[in-house]
């Protein structure tokens, strides 16, 4: 949308691995479309960018309306809202094929929303400090309950994290100023130590009391995180909103993050 890289390398940043993906609901047409030529319409509308938008139950995080949208978004826990023009785009993903050999569909609902500041986005400086803070808060309540990711399982997955991140490339489309790929990534980081967290058991949180000390440090961080990841993915639009110059691409992007499941 920004013109930054050709519609081709967009869409196959978009789609990845993907088996397809369609856009229906698209103004002037009667059925689904490809990408390509979605992405074409909606630029000639007067999309000139995305913002990505996280929401959960009672967090609608990065939604400004209508209704409607809101509660599509909100089903799939994700979605892209247009900056130019009152269109956004929900995505229903279908995974089909054998057993054994499967692959996903994407269908992208294009709808109308409003074009109002999204909810509750932090700005990247206020994102990165908030991260810091959780973290802090966090990590001094989980130590003392014994329920930090640990043991294969956890290391297991933070190995797979730091081989993805030292595996090179761009982690965020051309155009996006510097400091939002650094919370980007801090963001990634405490999303994937939170779910570990979870997943790992009670460690030693055994009584309810525990417990429940645990789900109340980790959901004020896991809201974090999801707010600083939106404010990342954002940053581009947020600097054009603002009128600052974005800086040039360094390099061609691996993904197209601002359109993404």
């Amino acid at each position: 949308m920004a013109g930054l890289v050709s519609p081709d390398e967009a869409v196959g940043a978009i789609v990845g691995d993907d088996a397809r993906h369609r856009v229906e609901g698209l103004p002037g047409e009667s059925g689904p479309v490809g990408l390509t030529l979605a992405l074409g319409r909606l630029r000639s509308l007067g999309i000139a960018g995305w913002r990505v938008a996280l929401p959960a139950p009672g967090h609608p995080l990065g939604l400004s309306g209508p209704p409607e949208f809101n509660a599509r978004a909100l089903e799939a826990e994700e979605a892209a809202v247009g900056y130019g023009a009152g269109f956004g785009l929900v995505p229903e993903v279908t995974e089909v094929g054998p057993a054994g050999d499967p692959h996903v569909e994407v269908v992208w609902h294009c709808l109308p929303v409003r074009e109002a500041p999204p909810a509750d986005v932090p700005s990247l400086g206020e994102a990165e400090r908030e991260l810091a803070e959780a973290l802090r808060e966090a990590t001094v309540v989980l130590t003392r309950l014994n329920v930090a990711a640990s043991g294969p399982v956890a290391e297991a997955a933070l190995d797979a994290y730091r081989a993805r991140a030292h595996a090179g490339g761009e982690v965020l489309a051309p155009g996006y100023p510097p400091r939002a790929a650094r919370v980007l990534e801090l963001a990634r980081r405490v999303v994937l130590l939170v779910s570990l967290a979870y997943e790992n058991g009670h460690g030693g949180a055994v009584s309810a009391a525990e417990m429940a000390a645990r789900g109340e440090a980790l959901r004020p961080v896991e809201r974090v995180a999801r707010r600083a990841l939106v404010a990342a993915f954002n940053a581009y639009v947020e600097e054009r909103e603002r009128g600052r110059p974005c800086p040039p691409p360094a390099d061609r992007p691996r993904r197209v993050a601002a359109v993404s499941r």
